[in-house]
């Protein structure tokens, strides 16, 4: 594992992509474990910190930026002068697509008529907005800022100025019911946005629902249910026109994420801002996940990030991770072009008892997860790690 001073790790790639971390939340969520802080103090200097890390790093991307994501914590804290200082940063420094796709994440509380106008008047052309639950006893237990009547009204507003809208569901919350989850599909669905990103909610050591579980204040979460959730969301997203092109994402035709595509395609990627990862074809970094120290280090010049290079097992477990989850799956003369014969037979091997129990299914030499497979892709493609 290397530390970074002024390292350069060159993204001679035709495309790639821009993650920034906005590290700032109103309050916290019981069952997030990402790096933020709810104090917005600092919220001045880490904006010219990401623009002088933004400006350090300029020459880590060769290639075009094809997406920009604003990611957090909740970038929508920002005000409309702190996104576009932002901006400014990146298209000084950086040579962006003439179509990129540049997503901001953002929260039901905050997307007042007046906000939505301003951020469809910068350069951001995709809201993610995390909805989680349209039921107010959900969003209480998870210690959401936002309640029910805020989640529905934003959408609706937001809808006005944008079409590229994908909104956050969470499933197999203690006391969810299948019908409040079918409920809550129904009205997602109703209100006609062309992306999904619904994910099962899990327990994450040192979280609050953590606490609140161990404690006995909130039962545990039950994988069946999550599972019967799951089966229902893909049944209802069909149902509706929309395309289960990876595990937790569903889109109409058009409006895939092509940021998150890239991720799963293995396609480089700079992460800019306290605890974001990066990845440039063969090794990952990531900075410091703390703000303060973030940045005083940005201010003396010095990024303040790690890395590690990747081995030829690492990139093979990860293309068999992501490819498994992905409507795409696992190519065979991928896999034997880019690691070997040897991988591939020892895939071919691990992959024979879920072909035989059709977890797994093979065509055209890919491999894919069966719809019955579906909800265990994780675990199925753990068993096909090499390690």
């Amino acid at each position: 594992m290397i530390e970074n001073k002024l390292d350069k790790r060159i993204i001679n790639t035709a495309e790639a992509s821009l993650y920034i971390h906005i590290p700032f939340c109103k309050q916290a969520c019981h069952y997030c474990d990402f790096h933020f802080s709810t104090s917005l103090k600092k919220k001045g200097e880490l904006v010219n910190a990401l623009c002088k890390e933004l400006m350090l790093r300029k020459d880590e991307i060769g290639g075009k930026v094809e997406t920009i994501y604003l990611g957090g914590g909740t970038p929508s804290l920002l005000s409309s002068e702190e996104l576009q200082q932002i901006f400014d940063a990146i298209y000084k420094n950086y040579s962006v697509s003439k179509t990129p796709e540049i997503t901001i994440e953002a929260n039901p509380d905050d997307l007042t008529p007046t906000l939505i106008q301003e951020l469809a008047n910068s350069p951001i052309n995709r809201l993610s907005i995390g909805i989680q639950s349209f039921f107010q006893e959900d969003l209480k237990l998870m210690n959401r800022a936002h309640n029910a009547t805020e989640a529905l009204e934003c959408i609706k507003e937001a809808k006005k100025y944008f079409e590229n809208i994908s909104i956050d569901l969470i499933y197999g919350i203690p006391g969810m019911t299948n019908e409040r989850w079918k409920k809550n599909l129904e009205i997602a669905l109703s209100l006609n946005v062309p992306h999904l990103s619904c994910y099962a909610l899990t327990v994450e050591p040192r979280t609050a629902l953590k606490k609140f579980i161990d404690k006995g204040i909130v039962p545990p979460v039950d994988e069946d249910i999550s599972k019967q959730h799951y089966e229902i969301l893909v049944e209802e997203t069909e149902k509706a026109g929309l395309d289960n092109y990876e595990f937790s994402n569903f889109g109409k035709t058009g409006f895939h994420s092509r940021n998150n595509t890239a991720y799963w395609e293995g396609k480089p990627y700079l992460g800019i801002g306290p605890s974001a990862h990066g990845y440039d074809g063969k090794s990952r970094s990531w900075n410091v996940s703390n703000n303060t120290k973030y940045i005083k280090s940005i201010e003396a010049g010095i990024l303040p990030s790690k890395s590690e290079t990747l081995s030829i097992e690492d990139k093979y477990n990860e293309y068999i991770m992501t490819g498994l989850r992905t409507k795409k799956g696992v190519s065979l003369e991928k896999v034997e072009s880019e690691f070997g014969i040897t991988y591939s037979e020892y895939l071919l091997k691990q992959a024979e008892n879920p072909l035989q129990n059709e977890l797994l299914i093979l065509e055209n030499l890919t491999l894919k997860v069966s719809k019955k497979g579906k909800f265990l892709s994780d675990g199925i493609a753990s068993d096909l790690f090499m390690v």
